[in-house]
């Protein structure tokens, strides 16, 4: 007889906080609001859910996280609670690209299989990959892209057919490609948990010192300098050349 899976999962790439407790067919989840906050209220609600499942962290079979791209700062808090986590109770990691568990959350939500996923990246940019779920079965595989980019808006492209998905379009949504269909989705806790399976069967977990996360982009924020270069040569952009 298979063993019930237990899992806890946890993502704070964005500015909302989403985790999951899952012990057998029993599922305990939260979502709020996360940011700056993720990193007080994070390991107290682990700790109120995993008592609301009656499980402790060493009973877990592992602990999932979602490792990026997204904020820096979610991004650390993330891998240094998971870190931690297994260190202390000696239990296997899990992590999860955000935009995977993105695609997930539109195949369960909205049947969608092939995918686009997106993430806001500010700076006027996007973090982006492509699943498709009918080719590479219960991962997503990849439908061309391997890694996660990081590009504009208008470089986004969208083969034909295939659903967007992620929470960029308040910011970009006129500026980008056409789709199939439009979903408004965020890497959730429990779209890491249905992932968790497949994961572990395919070997994808790791020690605790390998908590790391995927950052794509090497920098958070523009420097005052460049805020400044940018300013000025949008102003020369819409500013007729003067003549004698």
């Amino acid at each position: 007889m298979p063993i019930a899976p237990r899992f806890l999962a946890f993502d704070t790439s964005t500015e909302h906080l989403s985790v999951a407790v899952q012990n057998g067919e029993q599922l305990f989840a939260h979502s709020g609001a996360g940011g700056a906050q993720a990193s007080t209220t994070l390991l107290p609600l682990i700790q109120q859910l995993l008592a609301d499942a009656g499980l402790k962290l060493a009973e877990l079979d592992a602990i999932v996280f979602g490792r990026g791209p997204g904020s820096f700062t979610g991004l650390r808090t993330a891998c240094s609670v998971a870190q931690g986590l297994a260190f202390g109770a000696n239990v296997p990691l899990l992590p999860v690209d955000t935009l995977l568990a993105v695609a997930e959350e539109a195949r369960h939500a909205f049947g969608a299989r092939q995918v686009v996923a997106v993430l806001d990246a500010r700076m006027d940019q996007l973090y982006a990959a492509r699943y498709d779920f009918d080719a590479a079965g219960p991962l997503g595989g990849s439908g061309g892209d391997s890694e996660p980019l990081l590009l504009s808006p208008e470089a986004l492209e969208v083969p034909a057919g295939w659903s967007l998905a992620g929470n960029a379009f308040a910011a970009y949504g006129p500026r980008l490609a056409p789709a199939t269909a439009r979903h408004e989705v965020l890497p959730t806790a429990t779209a890491m948990l249905r992932l968790a399976p497949a994961l572990l069967a395919a070997g994808r977990s790791v020690p605790a010192d390998h908590a790391w996360p995927l950052y794509v982009r090497d920098k958070v924020a523009q420097t005052t300098e460049e805020r400044a270069a940018i300013k000025a040569a949008a102003a020369a952009a819409v500013t007729p050349p003067t003549t004698a």
